[in-house]
Parts: structure tokens; C-alpha cells; sequence
């Protein structure tokens, strides 16, 4: 294919990660309150209303986990762009069933349909990404998935936030659908959704699908060779801290340090931008300075020791500073990662990413439940331990991958 239609595939398949992600972000700052309403409405005690947030939180990621290799050996089979259509009308589906929800019931069944059909749109994205792109630019063609991902952690927050506080006063009901001013922020991604599912219909291209597939049927065989597996539980350890911390700093932000909502809104901003920024200049410049193993083992260092020097500070600015730097030791780590393990196989690179995205999840589960039992024992447990966790990745997993990091 020529570079314009290249280029043309390449932004409608980050298109699709950013509005996916967008739809996850815009939930983040109106869940609680959601929650609360819906709760309130069932006649259900106050005091489960922070368990049900919590399940609602990791209930999506649990069905993540349970579909999306599925996904990605389908995408192997019949090419990535059906897949990609299917997890976008999940996803158009799930945020109509939210912003409709009368019960917490529904919720959950939204947040269930979201898991499971959402899962298919990134893995396999990334595999699409990976599947036009030659092995020399592939990290830098991931950095720029982290690009869109990050962008709609970053905007989806602000979006969802200042919708949902619309002087939209507006209420109807019909049957078990209720439409008011919470729904505005769901009813307006559907609709970007929509958008979105239209043009990649009509202008995405398929990939081509291997013979290897055609005969083999749908049988699904999974090889871990060591050096996978090495590069699973990197994976695995960033998302877990990763996630512990956001959960961790929106309680420590308010309790600890007497942060308003908005002074935190400001540290996830950080964190996002700063991972969108610098991915792909670490993705392009980076090996000028480091080989790719030496990055990875680098940013593991700088988020290690970072996170466990964070609760030793009270200062906004220092504060701040350390999530700037929290931040770019990830964008280190993370594109490097994914690009290694598309870099495995040509063949099953949908199942491997898919595989990746399983073990993301599970340090997504992990990471809010690990963090805040650790609370109650002192605001300081959770980021020395996450920290300790990454630098013991560090000491005893990184060694053994070749310096170049290429399979063995």
C-alpha cells in the first residue's frame, strides 16, 4: 500500500482506541455519583455504596479479561477490521445502556456488555497497527497507540465532569430508560461512537488473513516461551502499579493531603499528557541513547524509586512533579513492551497482544483491591510496596532478556 493510504488506516484504527478510551474516561468522574443516585433510587444502604463503586470499577476489566483472547484469535482468523466493528457497537451499546440506567442493575449489566465486547478494540487494534507497519517502526507506531489511549484517559475525565454538570434539567422516562442530565456525557460518546463505527465500515480496510488460519479452524493452541512470558509479567507490573496509584492518589489526594477534586483532576492531567508526549519521543528518539531493553530497565527504575519517595512529600508542586516523572518512566516501558511482543510472531500477533491485554486486566483487578486494603494500614504501604514490587521486577525479571531484546 502507498504512505497516504498507510497513513489513512493508521488514523482511523487510533480513532477507534481514542473514542473507546474516551467512553472509559468519562466515566471515571461521575461513577461515584452515579452510583450514589442509583442507590438511593433501590433503597439501598449508604454504606454499600462505595462497594458497589468498586465493583462496578473492576467488573469491567474482569470481563476484559475473560474475552479478549478470544478476540484476538478471531481477529487472526478473520482479520482485524470485523472485530474492531463488533467492539465498537459493544461499545456504542454500553454507553446508551449507562446513560439510560435506571437501577444499578443495569449498570452492572452495562459495565458487563462494555467488558466484554470493548476488549476486542484494543488488542486487536494494536495488532492491526502492528500488522501494517515494518518491524523497525513498530515502536513508534505503538508509542502513538499510547498517544490516543492516553489522550482519552486525559480528555475523557474533563468531558465527563463538565457534562454531567450541564444545566440540562430535562427528565424523561420510558419503561425501564431514564434520561436526565447524567446521561448527556454517555449519549454524546455514543454518538462520537457512532460516528466512528461508520467511517471505519466504510473506509478501513481489512487485513489479510494467513492460510495457516483457514486450515487450522478455530483450534486455539498457546505457546509461552520464556522470553513471553518475561515480557507478560513486565506487563503485568506496570499495569498493577499503574492502576494501584490512580486509585491510591484520589484518596490520599483528598484525605492526606486536603486536595479538592480539582487538584487531583490536575495530577491525572499530568500523568495522562506526560504519557502521551512522551511515548513517541521516547518511541523515536529513544534507541539514539538507549537500546530497548536499557529503556524498559530504565523507566522501571525511575517509577520504582518514584513511587516509593511519593508519600514523603506533602507539597503541591513536588507533588506534581513526581507524577511528571512517575509518568515518563512509563512512557519508557510501555510502548517497548507492547512492541516486543508484537515483534514474537507474525502469524498469531492478534492472539499475543490479546494474551498482554489478559494480563493488563488482571494487574487492573489487582491493583485498586491490593491498594486500597493497603490504606488501611497507612497511606505510605501502598506506594512503597507498588514501588518495591517494580524495582524487584527490575533486579530479578529484566536480566534475563537478551540485550537486544530479541526472542530466543
Amino acid at each position: 500500500m502507498d504512505k497516504k493510504e498507510k497513513l489513512s488506516r493508521i488514523f482511523l484504527v487510533l480513532l477507534s482506541l481514542f473514542v473507546v478510551m474516551l467512553g472509559y474516561g468519562i466515566l471515571l468522574p461521575t461513577l461515584p455519583y452515579y452510583t450514589e443516585r442509583l442507590a438511593l433510587k433501590d433503597n439501598l444502604d449508604t454504606d454499600l455504596v462505595n462497594f458497589h463503586i468498586g465493583m462496578l470499577t473492576s467488573i469491567y476489566p474482569l470481563f476484559q479479561l475473560i474475552f479478549v483472547v478470544l478476540w484476538g484469535r478471531l481477529s487472526d482468523k478473520y482479520g482485524r477490521k470485523p472485530i474492531i466493528i463488533v467492539g465498537l457497537m459493544g461499545f456504542i451499546v454500553m454507553q446508551l445502556l449507562t446513560g439510560f440506567a435506571t437501577s444499578l442493575a443495569m449498570l452492572y449489566v452495562a459495565r458487563i456488555f462494555g467488558g466484554i465486547f470493548t476488549s476486542s478494540v484494543i488488542p486487536v487494534s494494536n495488532a492491526y497497527l502492528s500488522d501494517i507497519t515494518s518491524e523497525k517502526r513498530r515502536t513508534k507506531i505503538m508509542a502513538w497507540s499510547g498517544v490516543a489511549i492516553s489522550s482519552g484517559v486525559i480528555f475523557g475525565p474533563v468531558l465527563g465532569g463538565f457534562l454531567s454538570q450541564t444545566n440540562f434539567h430535562y427528565k424523561y422516562s420510558l419503561g425501564i430508560l431514564h434520561l436526565d442530565r447524567f446521561s448527556v456525557p454517555f449519549i454524546l460518546v455514543s454518538l462520537l461512537g457512532f460516528f466512528v463505527l461508520f467511517v471505519v465500515i466504510k473506509w478501513l480496510k481489512n487485513t489479510a488473513i494467513s492460510d495457516k488460519f483457514v486450515s487450522e479452524g478455530t483450534k486455539f493452541r498457546w505457546s509461552f516461551s520464556s522470553y513471553f512470558l518475561v515480557l507478560l509479567l513486565l506487563s503485568f507490573v506496570m499495569q498493577f502499579v499503574v492502576t494501584l496509584f490512580e486509585t491510591v492518589f484520589s484518596i490520599y489526594g483528598k484525605d492526606e493531603l486536603s486536595f479538592n477534586s480539582n487538584q487531583v483532576g490536575i495530577g491525572f492531567m499530568l500523568c495522562g499528557s506526560v504519557m502521551a508526549i512522551l511515548q513517541p519521543v521516547f518511541a523515536t528518539y529513544g534507541e539514539r541513547l538507549l537500546t530497548t531493553k536499557q529503556q524498559i530497565g530504565t523507566g522501571l527504575l525511575i517509577s520504582g524509586i518514584t513511587l516509593i519517595v511519593f508519600p514523603f512529600f506533602k507539597d503541591e508542586f513536588v507533588i506534581y512533579g513526581l507524577i511528571v516523572v512517575f509518568a515518563a518512566g512509563g512512557a519508557m516501558v510501555t510502548p517497548n513492551l507492547l512492541s516486543a511482543i508484537s515483534l514474537i510472531s507474525k502469524e498469531n500477533t492478534g492472539q499475543n497482544i490479546s494474551i498482554q491485554s489478559s494480563t493488563n486486566s488482571i494487574g487492573q483487578i489487582l491493583g485498586p483491591v491490593l491498594g486500597t486494603w493497603l490504606i488501611s494500614g497507612g497511606f505510605y504501604y501502598p506506594f512503597v510496596i507498588a514501588g518495591s514490587v517494580v524495582l524487584l521486577a527490575l533486579a530479578l525479571v529484566l536480566p534475563s532478556l537478551k540485550l537486544n531484546l530479541e526472542p530466543t
